[in-house]
């Protein structure tokens, strides 16, 4: 055992230390929705990471310096960490910038900051992470839409494939029903924005046309984002999606969902053939389209029945979320993909694979962490 300690702890100073350098990139990243003059205002402060009980971080004026919880960033993804982080620089916004003085901590000057710095007033202290926010509301039970949404995910996993391909589609109308009937209420709700997948100094193909799909399909806005690949020491790039709670939810269960059943068809797909990395891509980028394929008849079906006015409510935005997106990124751009070589048989194959895939619950999803468990997609009683 002794011979053994030294290395751990070597490991995970090497490890906190890779940390530390995401959080000083992070910071410096963080300060570009800001105006000039403001972002000189704002020191570089000192960065810790502390043993600090159930609180997540914490700004020292005195000190110039950000502690954030040991176990938190340890433990957590890196979205939950950004997030205290940019936190605290709202504290320090509201000190440095502000000027609040002997203002309470969380006082009006400290909402300005978060507003400011596009924080979240509540993601310090001694309250939940960004993802312990997003597990089950006990308002999700008493939800009889979201209820039948979870049964019919159940069925899905029918092996008798035209009965689980109805239960898709009906979950499918459920999710389009109950997002329009928020949509006419015209009121504004609550918006979350979470990482799916990991940050990365590239990403293939796939991912984009998996982005697309959500966009698409189920209720969120997605968006690449800067984000600091730890492993690299270096800034990537990262899907985020933006939604309600519960889209979110979906959304994710749905990215998982796809991302493995892509591995498990190409190790199948492959087996006892020579294909590169590149097919891979082919024959993902096929089967993504094969399934948006699939999704788009339906609604295009299910379009055919309705009223006129109820077919445009279908492509109409949600405009609270338009506004939420708007304010947390004000500037964007766009960017194109070159075009690539690709193999015409292989992404055919993907395409007809992607037409038989099934959403269904209980898939496995690996955390982080790398701890594998069950996600709860939603919950009943």
């Amino acid at each position: 055992m002794p011979q053994n300690k030294a290395p751990r702890i070597e490991l995970q100073e090497t490890l906190e230390r890779n940390i530390l350098h995401g959080l000083s990139v992070e910071w410096d990243h963080a300060l570009w929705v800001l105006d000039e003059p403001e972002r000189k205002k704002m020191k570089k402060p000192l960065l810790s990471l502390r043993d600090m009980g159930r609180k997540l971080g914490s700004w020292s004026k005195e000190k110039n310096e950000i502690s954030l919880s040991r176990k938190h960033v340890l433990n957590c993804p890196w979205d939950d960490t950004r997030e205290i982080l940019v936190h605290e620089m709202a504290h320090q916004y509201a000190d440095q910038v502000l000027h609040a003085g002997d203002e309470r901590p969380h006082g009006p000057r400290f909402r300005k900051a978060c507003l400011c710095l596009r924080a979240d007033p509540s993601a310090s202290g001694h309250v939940r992470t960004l993802h312990e926010r997003l597990q089950d509301d006990p308002r999700d039970r008493h939800d009889r839409h979201l209820v039948r949404i979870k049964k019919l995910m159940s069925l899905a996993e029918s092996r008798n494939r035209h009965e689980a391909e109805a239960a898709m589609a009906k979950a499918h109308d459920l999710m389009n029903k109950y997002n329009l009937q928020l949509l006419a209420q015209r009121r504004s709700q609550d918006y979350f924005s979470v990482f799916v997948g990991k940050p990365a100094l590239r990403h293939f193909r796939e991912s984009y046309y998996i982005a697309n799909l959500l966009q698409d399909y189920y209720f969120v806005q997605g968006l690449w984002v800067s984000a600091h690949v730890l492993e690299k020491g270096k800034m990537g790039r990262v899907l985020e999606i933006s939604g309600t709670r519960r889209n979110i939810k979906i959304a994710s269960y749905v990215y998982d969902f796809v991302n493995r059943y892509i591995n498990a068809q190409w190790q199948a797909y492959m087996r006892g053939k020579k294909l590169n990395r590149h097919r891979k891509s082919d024959f993902s980028v096929g089967l993504v389209e094969g399934f948006s394929g699939k999704l788009a008849c339906h609604q295009n079906a299910q379009n055919a029945h309705t009223s006129p006015g109820t077919r445009a409510l279908v492509k109409f935005e949600d405009p609270h979320l338009g506004k939420y997106m708007a304010h947390r990124y004000p500037h964007t751009r766009s960017f194109s993909r070159k075009t690539v070589n690709h193999d015409t048989g292989i992404l055919e194959d993907g395409i007809k694979i992607g037409e038989k895939m099934v959403i269904s619950k209980g898939i496995v999803h690996e955390d982080s962490s790398g701890s594998s468990h069950t996600p709860k997609l939603l919950t009943t009683p």
